[in-house]
């Protein structure tokens, strides 16, 4: 391909007033509407305190951020995106860069909690006006991670050395939920100082988050999957009051150790893997692993009677090539070295499946990698809380997109969220008025334009009656 034209030939002004380049911000943010989103920032968000007039019309600022963020902000001067071209026709109530980051710096803790309230809702209303989570009362899992998000300068507020050497960090802790059907969703947030344990504050973390994922319409049975970061007794037991079960990796502790050397040999049962999966020690692709179960296994046995807990223990052991093997000339491998990757779980499934589902958790790390690649590029502010709050404003805007997804085509629901702006978001429209009607002008041919009118056309229908 090369332009058609001489260099003399082709000019460029940016002088048209009718154009948009987000067309897709439209039916999203409309969906956002429908599920309630200014009406619950408006009931639940009350920045009291201020006397610069930050807390005023917090609706309009949050759906701001919201759609900034939709759009593929990752700093608080790139929600100037919005104010271009026809934008303030199409929408009301934009704010500029400077009064949104006046906002978020009003923030404190109590008013993160707020916010947390207002995606706790939100997430129930997207579920339940479109089909977000598939199956979700049948079986739905609910992971557990946290991730170090570097951060640079030394004013920003809780940005620590903790895991990595030589690095600040913050210390986001997420919780996800999808169901075999569907990509996982998040069912909440918390920003913490970069040298927080991981487990600090998880029992009360995983209570709020198989609430939300009960409100989210998960019905049927709900799993908790998580690293050995997170195994002990309080997150089981919030577990088991909230009757759902648990999948927690176990660290290889003494106890733990003595219960694999006792396996026997003919207890190890063969698995192949559909396709190879990195080793988390070497990062070698291995397609070939055994699996044994420890039906009645008794975990924190050094805890009050009350506290211990007993379950299924069941360890999975691969190939340690990292290792060199002991030979004798060409007679090969004497005996193999194995590296064992046990987990404590009451999932009722068989081994096997019990096993495959708890490896599926790493899904939370797509969630985590789009992330960094999206609105968490930069915690952008110096406050603690102003990066608390843009942080749960970035699981609003997740979730938003994949509602989209899900409203749009069987091929969206599944999609990342950077394949669902360049398909459904990043569309540039002209707009023409007649008749106090607005018409949209997209692109003649566009690649996804049945599946864009279709999410336009859905979300635009009367609603169904109650």
């Amino acid at each position: 391909m090369q332009v058609s034209h001489t260099p003399a030939a082709v000019s460029a002004a940016f002088d048209d007033p009718n154009l948009i380049a987000h067309a897709g911000l439209v039916p999203v943010m409309r969906l956002a509407e429908r599920c309630g989103l200014p009406r619950l920032v408006t009931e639940k968000v009350k920045l009291t305190g201020v006397t610069n007039g930050a807390g005023a019309a917090a609706d309009a600022k949050v759906t701001s951020i919201v759609a900034g963020m939709v759009a593929g902000a990752d700093s608080i001067d790139d929600l100037d995106v919005l104010r271009h071209g026809a934008m303030p026709t199409m929408f009301g109530g934009i704010r500029a860069p400077s009064t949104l980051g006046t906002f978020l710096r009003a923030f404190t803790h109590g008013h993160a909690l707020q916010l947390h309230a207002v995606h706790r809702r939100f997430l129930g209303a997207l579920a339940a006006h479109t089909p977000l989570l598939p199956g979700a009362d049948q079986m739905a899992f609910i992971d557990v991670d946290s991730t170090h998000k570097r951060v640079y300068g030394r004013t920003k507020q809780g940005a620590e050395y903790g895991r990595f050497k030589g690095i600040r960090t913050l210390h986001p802790l997420l919780a996800t939920i999808c169901t075999p059907q569907s990509r996982p969703v998040i069912a909440g947030v918390r920003m913490r100082r970069g040298k927080a344990a991981d487990s600090r504050g998880a029992p009360k973390f995983v209570s709020e988050a198989l609430a939300t994922a009960a409100e989210a319409g998960c019905t049927g049975t709900r799993i908790l999957r998580a690293d050995s970061q997170f195994s002990n007794a309080g997150v089981i037991a919030a577990c088991r009051r909230a009757g759902a079960h648990f999948s927690i990796t176990a660290g290889m502790n003494p106890s733990i150790k003595r219960a694999i050397l006792a396996i026997p040999d003919q207890a190890w049962r063969q698995i192949t893997y559909p396709t190879a999966v990195p080793d988390p020690e070497t990062g070698e692709l291995i397609s070939d692993a055994e699996v044994a179960e420890i039906p009645a296994y008794t975990a924190f046995a050094s805890r009050k009677k009350t506290e211990r807990v007993t379950a299924r223990l069941i360890v999975r052991r691969v190939r340690d090539l990292a290792k060199p093997t002991a030979v004798v000339g060409a007679q090969g491998e004497l005996f193999p070295l194995w590296r064992y990757h046990p987990f404590f779980t009451d999932n009722p499934a068989p081994t096997l499946q019990a096993e495959r589902e708890h490896r599926h958790h790493a899904v939370i790390e797509q969630v985590i990698a789009d992330s960094k690649a999206s609105a968490l590029a930069h915690l952008p502010s110096a406050h603690f809380h102003a990066n608390a709050a843009w942080l749960t404003l970035w699981a609003m805007a997740y979730n938003l997109l994949r509602a989209t997804g899900a409203l749009t085509s069987a091929f969206h629901a599944k999609a990342t969220t950077a394949t669902l702006r360049a398909h459904l978001i990043h569309v540039p429209a002209r707009l023409a008025r007649s008749a106090r009607r607005i018409t949209l002008h997209l692109p003649h041919n566009w690649r996804w334009q049945h599946a864009w009118t279709h999410l336009f056309d859905t979300v635009h229908a009367p609603p169904e009656p109650g």
